[in-house]
Parts: structure tokens; C-alpha cells; sequence
């Protein structure tokens, strides 16, 4: 099994001087994991939606409705974004995918082909999927 098989293809992404409304509304549009891209398109870092919730609903502060708009208007992707980004690619296994979010305590990697483009991501409930997928019943008669 291996993380092309699993992981989500062509991640929308943001822009580190994007605003927290424009990371909401990409992952409204599908995913959890945004990759952060320079203005070269170069990989800088990773937001995702656990970042921004903390970010907008910090239980150390108390805030009205409206301050939460100007937050989401004003603060920057880079700002709650996660740097260094670690990667995988697509012919890697899930269990060297699933080690990696394990030992560096994360919920998704962004998989990058030879020349380190981004063709997915793939996050610990696409592992969920796979893990399902290798304990069914008819994964078993097949292996046999």
C-alpha cells in the first residue's frame, strides 16, 4: 500500500500573506491540509484546519463575534502556518508515512514527486481509509 493509492491529489494551497478568510474558504472547497506556497511556488510551509480554529477560537482569549471577522480579514496564513513542512513521496508506504506523522507528532505530510512539486497530501484519516481497506474481510481472501 502506498500514499499515491490513499493520499488526496492536487491540494488547493495559499499564499503566506493570504489572509485566515482565504485559508477557511480554500478548505471549505475540500481538504484539511493547505500547503503554503511563495510567491515562486516554493513549499514554505502548512496550515491546517486545527491551526486555524486555535488561531480564531484561542480559549485564552475572550473575544467579541466582530474581532473575530478583523481577525479573520487582518492576521496572515503565515502567521498560524507550521514551518518546516515535512514531505513523503507517492511511492513511499504507509507505513513509512504513518511513522513519520508519529515521530514528528503531525497530522498530514504533503507528497512531492522527483523534482518536489506537490501532487497531494495525504493526513492520518486517509491512513484511517487504508488501515480499514488492509483489515476488511476481502483484503484477507485476497492475500491467500
Amino acid at each position: 500500500m502506498f500514499v499515491a493509492d490513499f493520499m488526496t491529489p492536487h491540494p488547493l494551497t495559499v499564499l503566506p500573506e493570504d489572509n485566515l478568510r482565504t485559508a477557511f474558504e480554500r478548505m471549505a472547497q475540500g481538504g484539511r491540509h493547505l500547503p503554503v506556497l511563495d510567491e515562486d511556488g516554493d513549499l514554505v510551509g502548512i496550515v491546517t484546519d486545527r491551526d486555524l480554529r486555535l488561531a480564531v477560537n484561542s480559549p485564552l482569549i475572550m473575544r467579541e463575534r466582530a474581532q473575530d471577522e478583523t481577525l479573520l480579514e487582518t492576521a496572515q496564513v503565515a502567521s498560524v502556518m507550521s514551518s518546516p513542512v515535512y514531505t513523503t513521496h507517492p511511492e513511499a508506504s504507509l507505513r513509512e508515512a504513518a511513522q513519520l506523522m508519529l515521530d514528528k507528532e503531525i497530522s498530514g505530510l504533503v507528497v512531492v514527486d522527483g523534482a518536489a512539486h506537490i501532487v497531494g497530501v495525504i493526513s492520518m484519516t486517509d491512513l484511517m481509509r487504508g488501515l480499514i481497506q488492509l483489515l476488511s474481510p476481502s483484503a484477507g481472501a485476497n492475500s491467500g
